[in-house]
């Protein structure tokens, strides 16, 4: 071999472990500038071949049929039609116009041989308007390492919180969705998603109201960002009993508005916050309630007389809170009709489900069962290496996998702490602002 030859061959293992390398440290770039002209080249090579193996080809049209017996000769069957193909971060987007008789279940139905063929890591269809679909082809594990686009802009109320399993952002929009339920054992990242959320929620314009009932050490960090802090069942009783009278006086000022005078028009009536003028308005009210199934553990007839009020005055916040502008964030490991009463008619009000690893199938049925099966089946496969990655669904049936990004409790702290002056004022929760502890505690002195 010749010293060109081995310059040659050392130059192109450098490039491929330059490749590998980018590949595994950068998947974004490597699919942009690699992976993606490739796998385009592959399906459209590939289109009808794969389309005719799937069997989502159509028998020919009487036209067509008729222009064939002219010509003698034979007909081939109708392929559905790709006008459009994009290259995104996470994959590639083809719009796909159905040919008639076709339907959007019969290629949700195919994803999987869809994925083998063009050697793809996910298929996803989304329908579009009818006879037409999206399917997304994702290129690699966008949830291996999550980036969050920059384009994931937030609006009032509304943050994106993790990345989908189709690349996508899936963003915690309390307008569209007010009360959610999160679940998820210890280690699992429920906690990495809390903070993600209030780290995006602390330089918007609303109060944060905290219920922590493990004596704060969750919520405790973000004090100078929450309008009220429980930190004990005694104190959780008594702030909801504050939240439900700020609630009541909200219904009260939008009533009040509503007695308009003769010959308004019909598009200033409002019957929620967000139809009054704003200078009447008033700021909308985020409850975290960290580890719920504390407020619902009782050791006496006391403690039992308590969680009966704080269950009644939660279940009618997520009732009647939306239109006053009263959303809730209710969290914890476990969540299930041994609970006790209410438990059932509060998850029956939280619209929205989060579902990380949980350590029994009877919990991912409490959260996830009434949106899809086939979603309680992800939630129990979710292993302990897989911190972060959860199944994200609504009451609609709609489900999919997401992972949060990593956030640690130092940078979402300095979130809560650099926007402290934007900490609203409300009169009915004042009495349950957090302040710096006055007990002083002492410290284990290192000795050598």
């Amino acid at each position: 071999m010749t010293g060109g030859q081995i310059t040659a061959l050392v130059g192109l293992v450098l490039i491929v472990a330059g490749l590998l390398v980018l590949r595994r440290t950068r998947p974004v770039w490597y699919w942009v500038a690699f992976g993606a002209p490739a796998k385009l080249i592959r399906i459209a090579s590939t289109y009808r071949s794969v389309m005719e193996a799937c069997g989502l080809t159509e028998p020919p049209s009487r036209l067509r049929l008729a222009v064939a017996a002219a010509t003698k000769r034979m007909p081939s069957r109708m392929v559905p039609r790709m006008t459009r193909a994009r290259i995104t971060a996470s994959g590639l987007v083809l719009r796909i116009k159905m040919q008639p008789g076709q339907e959007v279940h019969d290629f949700e139905k195919a994803t999987e041989r869809l994925r083998h063929s063009w050697r793809a890591y996910a298929v996803h269809v989304t329908a579009l308007t009818p006879g037409w679909l999206q399917v997304r082809v994702i290129g690699y594990d966008v949830l291996r390492r999550v980036v969050m686009p920059r384009t994931a802009q937030q609006k009032l109320l509304s943050v994106p919180v993790a990345l989908r399993s189709d690349g996508a952002v899936h963003t915690r929009d309390f307008r569209a969705i007010a009360h959610e339920l999160v679940m998820g054992a210890t280690e699992s990242g429920k906690s990495v998603y809390l903070r993600g959320l209030l780290a995006g929620l602390a330089p918007q314009s609303v109060a944060l109201v905290g219920i922590d009932c493990k004596w704060g050490v969750e919520l405790a960090p973000f004090s100078p960002r929450l309008s009220a802090l429980a930190c004990t069942p005694e104190e959780a009783a008594d702030l909801l009993d504050a939240l439900v009278r700020e609630m009541t006086e909200r219904y009260e000022l939008i009533r009040a508005a509503q007695r308009l005078a003769p010959g308004t028009s019909p598009e200033s009536i409002s019957s929620d916050i967000w139809g009054l003028p704003e200078d009447m308005r008033p700021v909308p009210v985020v409850v975290v309630v960290d580890e719920v199934a504390e407020l619902f553990l009782t050791a006496t007839s006391a403690d039992e007389k308590r969680r009966d009020q704080m269950v009644t005055q939660l279940v009618r916040l997520a009732q009647l809170g939306r239109a006053a502008g009263i959303y809730l964030e209710v969290c914890g490991q476990r969540f299930g009709a041994e609970l006790g009463k209410g438990a059932t008619a509060l998850r029956a009000q939280l619209t929205g489900r989060i579902s990380h690893r949980v350590n029994d199938e009877t919990t991912a049925k409490m959260a996830l069962g009434d949106i899809s099966p086939v979603a309680v089946l992800a939630a129990t496969t979710i292993g302990p290496d897989q911190r972060g990655v959860a199944v994200a669904g609504d009451s609609s049936g709609g489900w999919s996998l997401v992972r949060s990004p990593f956030t640690s409790l130092p940078e979402a702290v300095a979130a809560c702490a650099e926007h402290a002056a934007m900490t609203p004022s409300v009169p009915n929760l004042d009495p349950f602002r957090p302040s710096a502890p006055s007990r002083a505690f002492a410290l284990v002195a290192d000795k050598d």
